[in-house]
């Protein structure tokens, strides 16, 4: 049975909205085997549709259709380490899951980049789902059809810090709060930052980031619907933080720090529990350059 690792992914990097992504060294894991039912189950304690609502069920449908057959029945057995409704990809990763699965199953007989443009037509954009096909940072832009991408791998030292509150932010919501238009001034403060962060990161100028990372077209209205976010950047930023961003839609907070900062995720936690954000836990990880792949 074919297994399945696809990394977490924190998406927008604070100005490149719906943009800019990188992959994680978080991983859902899935098994994936063909059957004339379906099939699915959890290998832990987090709860997932058993259905034909199931998404990775759902996505390796829709490949099967793109490539004439039908999807029957499918068994599926998850692993799910990447926090649902959090901003780290977890929807993304089940839709990479259900195309490169459902794709190995047939044959492979879509590229890479069917791949990447077929999930991002379910998406609706490429931020989450690019990188956890791909790795590493990507840059992409969707024409609706096609995505335009560039993968770049990052071997700088860096380590990034998931702040992650305990409640969770629907993406709908997420996206609900966003103005329906933006003025001329905000746009090119945002295209100007986002050019920015990805030519620092990749460059090692990592100085940049705190600036490559301020927006105005998401994070003020998104920061609205997640208490304590300020505070939480503050706190960031007090310990060393190189950068600090909501992730994807939130509510999780990402920060990027230099893995010479030894104790970064134990001083913030100190700091957010002195600060009365109890429900915040902190969990360090590094970039991943390979994307989703088999075990």
């Amino acid at each position: 049975m074919p297994v399945l690792n696809i990394p977490a992914t924190s998406a927008n990097l604070g100005a490149g909205f719906d943009a800019l992504g990188l992959a994680l060294d978080l991983y859902n894991t899935v098994e994936v085997e063909e059957s004339d039912v379906i099939d699915i189950a959890s290998n832990d304690d987090i709860a997932v549709p058993t259905d034909e609502s199931n998404l990775i069920f759902i996505s390796a449908g829709d490949l099967y259709r793109v490539c004439g057959r039908e999807l029957k029945g499918l068994r599926l057995r998850q692993t799910n380490r990447i926090p649902m409704t959090r901003g780290l990809g977890s929807s993304s990763a089940c839709i990479v899951a259900g195309l490169v699965g459902a794709n190995r199953l047939l044959g492979d007989p879509l590229t890479t980049d069917d791949l990447v443009d077929l999930a991002a037509q379910i998406e609706g954009h490429p931020d989450n789902t690019a990188p956890a096909l791909l790795g590493g940072i990507v840059t992409a832009v969707f024409d609706g059809r096609k995505v335009h991408w560039v993968k770049q791998e990052v071997r700088t030292k860096l380590k990034f810090a998931a702040i992650i509150p305990d409640f969770e932010l629907p993406t709908e919501k997420a996206r609900a709060c966003l103005p329906k238009e933006v003025t001329h001034k905000d746009a090119v403060y945002n295209l100007s930052r986002a050019a920015l962060f990805s030519a620092s990161l990749l460059t090692g100028k990592l100085e940049n980031l705190r600036t490559a990372c301020h927006d105005r077209l998401h994070q003020p209205y998104r920061m609205e619907l997640i208490p304590g976010c300020r505070e939480v950047f503050d706190i960031a930023y007090t310990h060393g933080a190189y950068a600090a961003y909501i992730s994807g839609a939130g509510p999780t907070v990402m920060a990027i720090a230099d893995e010479s900062n030894e104790f970064f995720a134990g001083k913030v936690k100190f700091s957010l529990d002195n600060a009365g954000l109890t429900g915040w836990t902190v969990h360090e990880f590094r970039i991943d350059n390979e994307g989703t792949r088999f075990l």
